[in-house]
């Protein structure tokens, strides 16, 4: 089958390595084009080199097309992947470090929060920009692939806006699905009813998962028939692992009787109440590892793998090239779904769509992540019906931040992007208006070189700035539970 892929962001070495990896596992696509696109030309030299030595080792006569054009990278493509992180390392660290000087703490800060809708202010207009190109240049019906985050609001906007068929796609859900399959597990050797060393394996767990992304919830965990949903607080709160990294995952689960799919620290920092109290923060979280929601973890991890990235890459190509196998696939959406289309082959997984009535009780324009599966006839999605009452809440304060950062990002609207972080759960768990008012100030003006349509509100905050510097509550803190980088900054 010759078709080609596009990527755009292909300098991100982890997504556009493993995705081609994937993609070429599938024996009918060795004859596939594949196209990257970036705007670094040295990180897109350096993964077009790996990338290239990859495929030529395994023998596949494809030739990687890569450029700095993007509608040459374009051109002709039927599907296309978007992994580009608009504003890079500089912009996230302005998305962490800012918010902090009013209290905002984040793990994270790519889906809500300060640090999320930001980070939407400026890959929604990017993201607008790559679907005109498609409509203009690539295949009719071409489908966009969207991994960049904040996942439902550029998911959303290139939807409603961009005018081209886009699936958001997450891992989330399955690293929750192997953590279920883990307690299950644990369980059942505890009763005899599997060996002290048997494994379960993640397909033996039928699990259906809805809601949103980074917040989407486990509404059906059954194994051998039985129902695990009102067992899961039990098995949980006795896991010797789980029931210290996952406190406030366990503590949500307590209250409102759901699993949610996301880890400790991102699903900390989109509720108002575990980050609120810089005092209390490290009561539930975990510094084993970031993910348990270390401040600003996932920055500092990010920053560390640049670092790696530029010192190492002449070590990486020492490196044994991958080996294109089944058995050396991701677990990752994409590869799969164009299998299916591509194929026939019945593909099932969640991900993230237009609702259209597939949960009743949530927005129908909201970006939902929900179950699906994929065969030649496309991408389906059965109705969920109902969230429970406490999730479904949950989701909608989400929704309301999503739908007035996309509004404010298509505009340009300053208004209803203070409105988006006035509405936020944990900002405004946090900071009063005034402060929310002078946060955003402060982060347009350090972020404008990415928000264009934000032009004449800079001129204005940079003014107010200037007769009015801002009135931080914590103009020297570095966070609640920070942990030193393993490499030298410079």
């Amino acid at each position: 089958m010759s078709f080609r892929v596009a990527f755009i962001g292909a300098g991100s070495i982890g997504f556009t390595r493993k995705l081609l990896g994937d993609l070429l596992s599938v024996p009918e696509f060795r004859d596939m084009e594949v196209a990257f696109t970036d705007i670094h030309p040295e990180n897109l030299r350096m993964v077009t080199e790996l990338c290239q030595r990859d495929i030529d080792a395994n023998g596949l006569s494809i030739r990687i097309v890569s450029s700095l054009d993007r509608r040459e990278v374009l051109r002709g493509a039927k599907y296309v992947f978007c992994v580009a992180r608009i504003g890079g390392l500089e912009a996230f660290q302005n998305d962490v470090e800012i918010p902090l000087r009013y209290g905002v703490d984040q793990c994270v800060g790519d889906t809500l929060g300060p640090g999320g809708i930001l980070y939407g202010q400026r890959g929604i207009p990017a993201i607008l920009d790559f679907c005109r190109d498609i409509r203009e240049v690539a295949a009719p019906g071409a489908i966009l692939f969207n991994y960049s985050n904040p996942m439902a609001m550029l998911t959303w906007a290139a939807n409603q806006y961009g005018g081209v068929h886009t699936v958001g796609l997450c891992h989330g859900v399955q690293h929750g699905h192997m953590q279920l399959t883990r307690v299950i597990e644990r369980w059942a050797r505890k009763q005899g009813i599997i060996a002290e060393d048997a494994v379960l394996k993640r397909e033996e767990v039928d699990i259906v998962a809805a809601g949103l992304n980074h917040q989407t919830w486990f509404i059906q965990a059954q194994w051998r028939g039985m129902d695990f949903i009102p067992r899961l607080l039990e098995l949980f709160e006795d896991h010797p692992e789980y029931s210290r990294t996952e406190k406030v995952r366990i503590d949500v689960l307590r209250r409102f009787g759901y699993y949610s799919t996301e880890s400790n620290g991102h699903l900390s920092e989109y509720l108002p109440w575990y980050r609120k109290r810089l005092d209390e923060i490290k009561q539930w979280i975990d510094l084993s590892d970031w993910i348990h929601g270390e401040t600003g973890g996932y920055l500092r991890v990010c920053s560390e793998r640049r670092r790696w990235f530029e010192t190492d890459f002449p070590n990486w190509l020492r490196e044994p090239p991958h080996v294109y196998a089944a058995e050396n696939r991701s677990e990752e959406h994409g590869s799969h779904i164009i299998e299916g289309l591509e194929t026939g082959r019945i593909y099932r997984g969640h991900f993230n769509v237009r609702n259209r009535g597939i949960i009743t009780n949530l927005p129908e324009d909201a970006i939902v992540e929900v179950p699906g599966y994929v065969d030649r006839t496309g991408i389906q999605t059965p109705l969920i019906g109902e969230l429970p009452l406490g999730c479904a809440a949950i989701c909608s304060a989400s929704v309301s931040v999503q739908r007035l950062a996309v509004e404010a990002a298509v505009r340009g609207d300053d208004v209803l992007l203070r409105q988006a972080l006035l509405m936020d759960p944990l900002t405004g768990a946090v900071a009063n208006p005034l402060e929310v008012w002078q946060l955003v100030d402060e982060m347009l003006v350090a972020e404008a070189h990415w928000l264009p349509q934000y032009t004449q509100s800079i001129e204005k905050a940079k003014a107010r700035l200037g007769e009015n510097p801002p009135q931080r509550r914590y103009s020297e803190h570095t966070g609640a539970a920070r942990v030193t980088s393993q490499v030298a900054s410079g």
